[in-house]
């Protein structure tokens, strides 16, 4: 297992100075683009990421513009239509009352019209065993 670990150690140190080797024979003018590319590039990914904030703080206050003016529309909305069932509401007990004011005089009806049932009956039992 050692012997495992040694072995790549000494690939990485070979590495790193085959690496440094190869940029000791590059022309300094390379090294300066590199330099100057890697400076380019940082200064692009800030301007990228100053640049997606801008738009995000947009949309944003888009968002929030566009969601006030659709809110007040929606209450307004939905407060006519409470107000619809409300009345509707008011109008079905109203309607209850006068069904369960029917229903009583019929129920009370119908009471009355037994008694007088029994009472004709009883009326024509005694008759019949009279005669």
């Amino acid at each position: 297992m050692r012997e495992h670990i040694e072995a790549a150690r000494r690939r990485q140190g070979r590495a790193a100075v085959g690496s440094a080797l190869a940029e000791a024979k590059e022309p300094a003018g390379w090294k300066l683009e590199k330099q100057l590319l890697r400076q380019d590039n940082r200064r692009l990914r800030e301007e990228v990421e100053r640049l997606k904030g801008a738009v995000r703080r947009s949309l944003g206050q888009q968002l929030d513009q566009v969601g006030t003016a659709d809110l007040g529309t929606r209450v307004d909305e939905l407060t006519a239509d409470n107000q619809r069932l409300e009345d509707e509401l008011a109008q079905a007990q109203a309607h209850i009352e006068a069904l369960t004011g029917q229903l009583q005089e019929a129920e009370d009806d119908l009471a009355a019209a037994r008694t007088s049932i029994r009472q004709l009956i009883r009326t024509e039992n005694t008759a019949s065993t009279v005669q």
